[in-house]
């Protein structure tokens, strides 16, 4: 058994993040060096995690789902993210950000209609906010228009850096639908991709999370039934802020993830190398090195624990604001600061075997810049702990 893993979690949530583990160490990890060199994506790997039990974990059973808590998806993502960070950012994605929103904020016609598929992998989701030259301002920079034309909206607009956004088959899409009311003025659509005037403009290649599918998607004279928009005219703010910090908070057992891997390849590797006649691991240095990422896995994992357990507490549309803003705000901050410092010392470690592109290691270390960018840069962060602790 891997060194730090938890003792902490209840006998449900272990035989959760067991499960997962064991469906990830022996299905997913040998699919990690081919999507990394070619950025190929598996096309089995969702209706495959459906049969098993790992799609629509928040969703309500009444359409498909298994509505279990927010703490156990968090600890799917760590396990998935501990073997094939990739495809567990693309899960991610699908079950966080395009299943539970449609879950919080669908009405029971869209539930019948989108849940059930996306539920059994037959869909893959994504979600459509950023746009080329917006960045943290994704809000107030929105471009991408949404006419009302009798009982359709006509879409047009491009969106930028869409994770699944080549294989999706269903995206979550923000729109201007009053030009003139700047981020109070947008609204939330279901898309489907099959949809006349959908296009990917193209594939992105990605320094790291290679094989998750990121893409630029053009959205050019779309027409998209009325009854698609999620709730009213103009709400699609209160789309994004019902999940906003609940998205936010799944990047840390990602990171989390990520670093229990690199140890222990880390302290393998140690024991193994032989230097002027002993393992490295005889070294102080090398020690030192092994102590340190020991203190940031296990507190970073202790924070991400209760973190995810807040959001359970909080729930869909009472984020946004307050402890729970910052909080995971603060979670999100610290796993992916702490990432990068796992993974430096790891590829330390390692050496000269760490800089080369193919290792496990270096594959993991082209990971962490993602986790302090994405989903609010750091400094994004950083505004946003300040402001609710100068808010009190």
């Amino acid at each position: 058994m891997p060194v730090g893993w938890s003792s902490r979690l209840g006998p449900d949530h272990q035989a959760i993040l067991d499960q997962a583990d064991k469906y990830a160490r022996s299905e997913l990890h040998s699919l990690a060096d081919r999507m990394d060199a070619e950025e190929w994506w598996p096309e089995t790997f969702m209706p495959g995690l459906s049969r098993i039990g790992f799609l629509g974990l928040n969703a309500p059973p009444t359409h498909g789902g298994l509505g279990l808590d927010f703490l156990s998806t968090g600890l799917v993502a760590q396990a998935f993210a501990r073997w094939n960070h990739a495809l567990a950012l693309a899960w991610v994605v699908h079950e966080n950000l395009c299943i539970a929103n449609i879950s919080a904020n669908a009405d029971e016609a869209q539930k019948a209609r989108f849940l059930p598929k996306l539920c059994s992998g037959e869909w893959v989701g994504a979600l459509g906010l950023t746009e080329p030259g917006a960045g943290s301002d994704a809000l107030g920079s929105m471009r991408t228009k949404a006419i009302r034309d009798g009982n359709d909206y006509v879409i047009s607009g491009n969106k930028i850096y869409i994770t699944n956004g080549p294989i999706a088959d269903v995206v979550l899409l923000y729109a201007k639908t009053d030009p003139d009311a700047g981020s109070k003025g947008i609204s939330a659509f279901l898309v489907e991709t099959d949809t006349p005037g959908f296009k990917v403009a193209q594939k992105l290649q990605k320094m790291g999370w290679r094989g998750s599918q990121t893409a630029e998607l053009v959205f050019d004279g779309m027409r998209v039934p009325a009854s698609n928009r999620l709730r009213g005219e103009n709400e699609g703010v209160k789309v994004v802020m019902s999940g906003l910090d609940l998205e936010r908070a799944m990047i840390s057992p990602l990171c989390l993830g990520i670093c229990e891997r690199a140890f222990d390849l880390s302290v393998d590797y140690a024991r193994t190398r032989q230097q002027f006649g002993q393992p490295i691991a005889s070294f102080q240095m090398i020690q030192s090195r092994l102590a340190e990422m020991y203190v940031c896995i296990e507190t970073m994992r202790a924070y991400t624990y209760q973190v995810l357990a807040r959001c359970d507490e909080t729930g869909h549309g009472e984020g946004g604001r307050g402890e729970i803003h910052a909080q995971t705000a603060a979670s999100v901050l610290y796993a992916a600061n702490t990432l990068n410092r796992v993974l430096d010392n790891a590829v330390q470690i390692h050496g000269g075997a760490g800089y080369i592109w193919e290792s496990e290691i270096n594959r993991l270390f082209r990971a962490t810049k993602l986790m302090e960018i994405g989903a609010g840069t750091t400094e994004i962060r950083k505004l946003i702990i300040a402001g609710e602790i100068l808010a009190r």
